[in-house]
């Protein structure tokens, strides 16, 4: 069994209720888990020897971040179809996805799960939903196994094309939807690990009511009830979104959802930017999860979701990046901080506002909640060790020492400096230890281009 001591920390952010926030504080990790939490003078005898010590006294420490949406192929085209809504950019980009080789995903993903780790995340999800020419799942899973990160990849799927009102082309889709299923078996059998401090497990993905068929939906459904394992789908992420579910299921995206058995707590949808007040209601009841993607969604023109109200009524709310294709950053801190100005912008008063603690808390233990998860998302005993650390001492920080957690928050998005999941040092010093980053970027800046020139 192997020691870890983080000793002394300068400041301490838990996000356990129990603890709190602590000034000169210590952290004992043994082996995967967290074994101790407290002040450094209270630090028991017993820990005088260790096996690695980490002096942190110019640092602030909290829990690693959980991202819970996620399209990491979408790296290989940034800044594509630059001034579109949502159904604009899709059918821009969906011409150039259709080339994507699994090499190319497994890039994307390695260099998607880099950028969110030095940003601060520990956990992330990742929905891919296209399967053309040999992509597979495993090309992601290989990635996140590689460079370290906890990691809840879902199975998603594209069925109905645009021949049969779907919105993706049909050379894009897969139409054999026993296929589908059977894939999606297959792949929970081999992966998930339903266990505590687990590193990976599959989820169900299909991706949206727009590019799939309600029978799939509702067998998607019962296939992760089968298996205990989680449901995932896009859904009310634009006006057209709305249009679409009423033209063609003559339901609202919430009743919808409950049709085909997307509702519960063992479901989270992506985005809800434009659910009703009677879906909240709907969501608040049924223990359904929602990812909250600002970025994206202030990069598609989708609206501002609801998240005040949302959280108000009891329903649990987590952060996603969202693709990097229309977010162009994976940066999880920075969608905290975004997150908490946009609740601001339009002028509301302060009950319809956002605190940094709140907006740290989506990022945190309401990612996890999310993803169904009791082992991550605070700093207490018998946790998972996901910590991560910034240095207070950056020219970022200046002035903001009375605060540490307001800093985080409030100031420029930071790099992390010290990162630690599932017990193993990942970041250290700043730099990324598990791959070589110079030359991911390269490889991956070098399949970019031979992705754009098959336009």
């Amino acid at each position: 069994m192997s020691t870890l001591l983080l000793n002394p920390i300068g400041s301490l952010i838990t996000m356990d209720e129990a603890l709190g926030d602590r000034r000169d504080a210590a952290i004992v990790v043994r082996d995967h888990a967290i074994a101790w939490v407290g002040d450094a003078s209270a630090l028991p005898t017993e820990y005088a020897e260790v096996d690695q010590r980490l002096d942190l006294r110019d640092h602030v420490v909290l829990p690693g971040l959980v991202n819970t949406h996620h399209h990491m192929f979408q790296c290989l085209t940034r800044v594509m179809a630059q001034d579109g809504e949502l159904f604009h950019w899709l059918t821009t980009l969906y011409p150039i996805w259709l080339n994507l080789r699994g090499e190319m995903v497994y890039t994307a993903a390695q260099t998607a799960m880099a950028e969110l780790i030095l940003s601060g995340c520990t956990t992330t999800s990742d929905h891919l939903y296209l399967y053309p020419n040999d992509v597979r799942l495993e090309d992601t899973i290989r990635a996140a196994q590689e460079i370290g990160i906890r990691f809840h990849p879902t199975r998603g799927s594209m069925s109905v094309g645009r021949s049969q009102g779907g919105l993706p082309p049909d050379a894009l889709v897969e139409p054999d939807e026993a296929a589908i299923l059977h894939d999606t078996r297959r792949l929970i059998e081999t992966y998930h690990d339903a266990g505590r401090y687990a590193m990976l497990r599959i989820g169900v993905a299909p991706c949206s009511p727009f590019t799939v068929s309600i029978d799939l939906m509702r067998e998607s459904a019962a296939l992760a009830r089968s298996y205990g394992v989680r449901l995932h789908t896009h859904l009310a992420e634009n006006r057209s979104d709305i249009e679409y579910s009423l033209g063609q299921f003559h339901l609202r995206p919430g009743d919808y959802a409950e049709s085909v058995g997307f509702l519960g707590g063992d479901v989270w949808h992506a985005h809800c930017v434009q659910l009703d007040e009677g879906e909240i209601d709907q969501f608040a009841r049924t223990g359904t999860g929602v990812c909250h993607c600002p970025s994206s969604n202030m990069r598609l023109a989708s609206g501002i979701a609801p998240i005040r109200r949302m959280l108000d009524r009891g329903v649990r709310v987590g952060l996603g990046v969202d693709g990097s294709a229309s977010n162009d950053s994976g940066h999880l801190l920075n969608e905290a901080r975004q997150a908490m100005l946009l609740q601001r912008v339009a002028g509301d008063p302060d009950p319809a506002r956002l605190s940094a603690r709140e907006a740290l808390r989506l990022a945190t233990i309401g990612g996890a909640q999310v993803l169904g998860r009791d082992d991550i998302g605070q700093i207490a005993p018998g946790l998972a060790a996901d910590l991560i650390a910034f240095r207070l001492d950056d020219i970022g920080f200046a002035g903001a020492q009375h605060d540490p957690l307001a800093a985080l928050v409030f100031c420029g998005s930071a790099r992390v400096d010290l990162s630690i999941i599932n017990g193993r040092i990942i970041v250290q010093d700043g730099h990324l230890l598990t791959i070589d980053l110079p030359r991911q970027v390269e490889q991956h800046n070098r399949i970019a281009r031979m992705l754009l020139d098959t336009r």
